[in-house]
């Protein structure tokens, strides 16, 4: 009985592990997402809420909207937790022989890098039947 629920604990794990709907439930509230739903022209820039087993909840313009799994095509997110910004400080001192006083020079530079590429996190399975209720 006992290697019985073994095996059953390590096919459950190894299905987890294949459903690539687990790895959106991985991500945060927050996350910038790019749903790509059936039929649109143009995908949904919106930002992760929550997630079911059914809809992903997500937030566009201030509004909560639920998009049905069996709607949505792709999901891509954009990684985050580098700073884009990016501060350099240089300093040149200068030392003249027979200067009365020696001179420093510091400049600063602020830059802000681009937003990391979005990465797919999840694609609809192909040929798999419809889920049924």
């Amino acid at each position: 009985m006992r290697k019985l629920a073994l095996f059953l604990c390590a096919a459950l794990l190894a299905l987890g592990a294949d459903d690539p709907w687990a790895k959106v439930k991985e991500l945060k509230t927050g996350a910038e997402l790019r749903v790509f739903k059936k039929g649109a022209a143009q995908p949904l820039l919106v930002q992760m809420d929550e997630l079911t087993d059914d809809n992903l909840v997500v937030i566009a313009k201030n509004q909560q909207t639920a998009i049905p799994r069996d709607q949505i095509e792709r999901v891509d997110y954009r990684p985050s937790g580098k700073s884009r910004v990016t501060k350099e400080t240089k300093s040149k001192s200068d030392d003249a022989v027979g200067a009365t006083r020696p001179t420093t020079t510091t400049s600063s530079n602020v830059s802000i890098g681009s937003k990391p590429d979005f990465e797919t996190i999840y694609r609809r399975p192909t040929g798999a039947p419809p889920k049924k209720n």
